[in-house]
């Protein structure tokens, strides 16, 4: 299938997808690069009128006197900055003089049927796959740019980077390389974006597009909690299943600008890369400087639309590890139920009571090592600490081993703390500035990973560990943002180059542990979901959701996570109840529905547990060994949601042939004197029926099987599921859920 075309007599490339088309064009006069198209799928077409070029006060080899009227308008794809382009560009150069101006034109270009490795950068492989690179040049700074496209056969999406070499023979400075540009025309639009805080991650919000700038970012040294890598721009009239969706995402996890900008002509741009804040990189004669990826989806199909291709292309060409096409051991973690206290003892009877309950892992969390008996202490000793695990990891892990479970380990591999060894023998390891106090969060200071030593260190300490153990999973956790930068080891004109030299360190660290050990299931965190980016999924198949473990609060922070993850990607566990975050009091099974949209496990002492909620830890587990594969390979589609009604929440995953389908809904509020829920679930096939069956665990099992005894509910279409619709019940009281599985009959 060609997906990408060189139509020659128009200069113009195309790109196309099954459901969509990126066009590209070359001005004949001075080879600028503009962008055309994206949307819909077009036929092969001379859309070299869409530049519009006639709007515009002639091209700048016609026309001189206007060159700055021309530049202040034209469409292009990747913007230099200083000549006539007052919106925002896409890359910012220092020459070796002083001056600040870049413009970008076309000198050839290829297109192969591969996809190259990014150095040092997660980023989608795989195939079949086509990739257009576009050579561009600044004769004047002799700078290349190197604009990379891939399609993949099969998926709606356009993968896009850029390559910044220095080929001239003076020093240059990046001050900006962001990772792509687009330009459209403003239409009904809104914009889509995700914010948050520590506990309450990836909440989506709409905003009207004003003229202006209007962006979401990170200057934390990580991709946040606070916002998040994402841009949606949607029709205003879209919903969940209909109209125009375009969303962006980068494959990256440290700082970072995603922006639109609404010109004074009422076209948009819209800039993603990372953030040029504190950003700089020098490059000298024969270095190149690679951005990270870019994600570019479009769809006619609304968010649902969206999220499905977002799934796809990261389930199939960016989650690399052997678990992705596996099903994950369902875990228990100690850290809610014990905290830092515990000794060997607690650990292997909540191990015991855990595997007498069909739970398959058991992971150690915080407090393990070195002198850490709480968390102002020890964080780079990663070392056994013996008196609370005489015999250290290894005795564990075997006793672990024996009863037939699986073991894991917590490590926090990027920070240090004063109070440790580590930072006693080597002070000059952490981030500071010399005149400067360092700033601690969390009584921590960050290592700085832009150091090979610095890395090696840790990482060896590790390795005897997991060695030592025979460790089966790992979780990699961060807690606090990057402060003080500083690092001694870097001259002073690169000073500003270790927000991204210090990612690298880490994605370096990430792909050397599973390269080690190949069979090792990684888990990342970031005080909860503060890195749950692409980057990382790259890395590790699945990311801890949120340290908010509350069923009803994950409802939305889930929701927004889903919107363009995997939901095979979303660590979820269930915890004890009143939540140790919110006070709230929830039914077990409704914990464990809502985890089901995620990895399932279990974050609690199962010791401390109610006889009745024990009891319901194997119909969990039964529930998950039933529903995951379908969880994790099917479709996702957003019903309702909670955070907009304020009422209830429903999502439904289907096969992709349509032959089963889970829908969960959840009852955040409790209604008196009420019908039932009249709910219309999506992505069934309209001409098969389905055998209807309302799932009856814990609490509402009673309850609702009167309900459906007295429904007799008949083998239904996907049409009518669809249209007219399931009723469920409205149960007694509030945070209740009912599970209903469909198959096709």
């Amino acid at each position: 299938m060609q997906q990408i075309s060189y139509l020659e007599d128009y200069r113009l490339f195309k790109l196309d997808t099954e459901h969509s088309s990126y066009v590209l064009s070359v001005t004949d006069e001075e080879g600028f690069i503009g962008h055309v198209y994206y949307g819909a799928r077009l036929a092969a077409d001379d859309l070299r009128y869409m530049l519009r070029t006639a709007d515009m006060p002639g091209v700048p080899s016609q026309n001189g006197r206007e060159r700055v009227t021309f530049m202040d308008v034209f469409p292009q794809e990747y913007p230099g900055q200083g000549l006539g382009d007052f919106r925002e560009s896409a890359v910012d150069v220092t020459s070796a003089g002083g001056t600040r101006t870049t413009r970008l034109t076309y000198r050839s270009h290829e297109i192969r049927s591969d996809k190259q490795k990014l150095e040092g950068l997660p980023a989608t492989f795989g195939g079949p796959v086509q990739t257009l690179v576009i050579t561009c040049e600044d004769p004047a700074l002799g700078l290349v740019c190197e604009l990379s496209y891939s399609v993949f056969e099969g998926v709606d999406a356009i993968l896009r980077s850029a390559r910044l070499v220095n080929e001239g023979s003076q020093t240059l400075q990046l001050t900006k390389a962001m990772s792509a540009s687009l330009d459209m025309d403003v239409a009904d639009y809104q914009l889509m974006t995700m914010y948050g805080s520590w506990g309450r991650e990836k909440k989506i919000e709409k905003n009207e597009i004003t003229h202006g700038k209007h962006s979401v970012y990170s200057m934390r040294g990580i991709s946040s909690a606070q916002f998040v890598p994402f841009l949606g721009i949607v029709d205003r009239h879209s919903g969940t299943d209909s109209g125009e969706v375009y969303g962006v995402q980068l494959v990256y996890s440290g700082n970072f600008l995603a922006q639109v900008e609404r010109d004074q002509a009422d076209n948009l741009r819209l800039t993603i890369g990372i953030h040029p804040v504190g950003f700089q990189w020098k490059l000298e004669p024969g270095e190149s400087f690679q951005t990270p990826e870019a994600v570019f989806v479009y769809s006619d199909r609304g968010t649902n639309g969206m999220t499905h291709i977002f799934h796809k292309l990261y389930r199939e060409h960016l989650i690399r590890s052997p678990y992705k096409d596996r099903k994950r051991p369902v875990l228990i973690n100690n850290w809610e139920g014990t905290y830092f206290d515990f000794d060997t003892d607690k650990l292997l009877a909540i191990a015991r009571a855990g595997h007498e309950a069909g739970i398959e892992m058991f992971v150690m969390d915080d407090g393990w090592f070195g002198k850490r008996d709480d968390d102002n202490s020890g964080l780079g000793d990663w070392v056994v600490n013996e008196r609370k695990l005489p015999g250290g990891v290894k005795r564990l892990a075997e006793e672990i081993h024996r009863m037939g479970m699986k073991f894991g380990i917590w490590f926090e591999p990027e920070m240090v703390c004063p109070d440790s060894d580590l930072y006693r023998a080597h002070p000059d390891w952490a981030f500071h500035v010399e005149g400067r106090e360092p700033s601690r969060n969390r009584n921590q200071l960050v290592l700085d990973m832009t150091r090979q030593e610095v890395r090696d260190h840790i990482y060896e300490m590790m390795a005897a560990v997991l060695r030592d153990g025979q460790v089966d999973y790992v979780k990699w956790d961060m807690n606090r943002p990057l402060t003080d930068l500083g690092s001694v080891k870097l001259p002073p004109d690169r000073q500003g180059e270790i927000f991204h030299r210090y990612m690298l360190g880490v994605y370096e660290m990430q792909e050397r542990l599973i390269t080690d050990f190949p069979e090792l299931l990684l888990e990342n965190c970031c005080s909860g979901g503060g890195r749950l980016d692409p980057g990382m999924l790259y890395y590790s198949p699945q990311i801890w959701g949120s340290d908010d473990t509350d069923a009803i609060e994950r409802l939305s922070i889930q929701e927004g996570t889903a919107l363009t993850y995997p939901l095979s990607a979303i660590g979820a566990h269930v915890s004890v109840c009143p939540n140790h975050m919110v006070g709230r009091i929830t039914p077990f099974d409704t914990r464990g529905n809502v985890a089901l949209a995620g990895t399932f496990g279990y974050e609690l002492d199962v010791t401390k547990l109610s006889e009745e909620e024990r009891n319901q830890i194997p119909e969990q587990i039964a529930l998950y060994h039933r529903f995951n594969d379908l969880v994790c390979t099917g479709d996702y589609y957003r019903i309702a949601s909670y955070r907009e009604n304020h009422l209830w929440d429903a999502y439904a995953v289907v096969a992709a042939d349509g032959s089963e389908a889970l829908l969960t809904y959840v009852q955040v509020l409790g209604r008196p004197n009420a019908r039932a829920r009249r709910i219309r679930v999506r992505g069934l096939q309209p001409d098969r029926r389905y055998r209807v069956e309302f799932v009856e665990q814990g609490v509402s099992a009673e309850e609702l099987h009167r309900w459906v005894q007295a429904q007799a509910l008949p083998e239904l279409s996907g049409q009518t599921l669809a249209n007219a619709g399931l009723p469920v019940p409205n149960l007694s009281g509030d945070f209740r859920s009912v599970l209903v599985y469909f198959q096709a009959v």
